[in-house]
């Protein structure tokens, strides 16, 4: 089944639904990325960091992969979080033409939108503060499957073999 989110719902199919239930792996690419807060056990919020640490720690594999270099609030959080240096399961990877904004889990569910992983995009802001978003939700084993075929040749670097901007490139993968 494949369905339509659009604005806050983005938060909850994403946020709430696709990345709680990864069990084995959680891919994440996104075009710009800050220091997202969202609602955790109890009705607090936490860094989304926290939430992928927690993941790093439950045996699940995580990619993430941005476009540019977060800022310092980010960073901060991400040093607060010993399982991204620790952990042989998580990866971090910067392309600056990654333009994409893409929620893998396990290869059963993804979100392909607009959404960039912000607070205005998918993080929990008013909905007079927040971006207007539109995505697709997909279960769809076909869907998913090129999806995860096109993102793996990205990952292992075939793609930066003809890329024409590699000179903005701070660390090719090939």
């Amino acid at each position: 089944m494949t369905r339509l989110v659009l604005n806050h719902e983005t938060y909850d199919a994403v946020l709430r639904e696709i990345v709680p239930g990864a069990q084995r792996f959680l891919w994440i690419l996104t075009a710009d990325i800050k220091d997202v807060f969202v609602e955790h056990e109890g009705g607090r919020f936490v860094p989304f960091l926290e939430v992928l640490a927690g993941k790093l720690r439950d045996g699940v594999e995580v990619r993430l992969v941005h476009a540019k270099e977060p800022g310092p609030r980010f960073r901060g959080d991400f040093d607060r979080f010993p399982e991204f240096l620790q952990s042989d399961a998580f990866d971090r990877l910067l392309c600056p033409r990654m333009h994409m904004k893409c929620v893998i889990a396990d290869g059963r569910i993804a979100y392909v939108g607009s959404a960039n992983l912000t607070g205005a995009g998918m993080g929990a802001k008013s909905e007079d503060r927040r971006n207007y978003e539109a995505g697709m939700v997909t279960d769809d084993p076909v869907m998913i499957r090129g999806l995860m075929d096109f993102l793996d040749d990205f990952y292992t670097g075939s793609l930066c073999i003809t890329c024409k901007r590699r000179e903005l490139c701070p660390n090719p993968l090939a």
